[in-house]
């Protein structure tokens, strides 16, 4: 998650005044973009626990 990006972001939504629709659509942006922070950080972590042990599966011994 890139946190330097969202302090910027918090200071234009808290800025703006909060029953406008631009303080309105600034948080509703600023929310969905931490939802997606959330679940591209979620992949991630799952690919590095596959990441572990990569040679599992990797080899399979067949005899006929």
């Amino acid at each position: 998650m890139n946190i330097g990006s969202i302090g910027p972001a918090l200071s234009a939504v808290s800025a703006s005044e909060p029953n406008s629709v631009a303080g309105a659509v600034s948080l509703k942006m600023l929310d969905k973009t931490l939802d997606t922070s959330e679940a591209m950080n979620a992949g991630l972590a799952k690919m590095m626990e596959l990441s572990v042990n990569p040679n599992v599966g990797s080899n399979f011994d067949m005899s006929v």
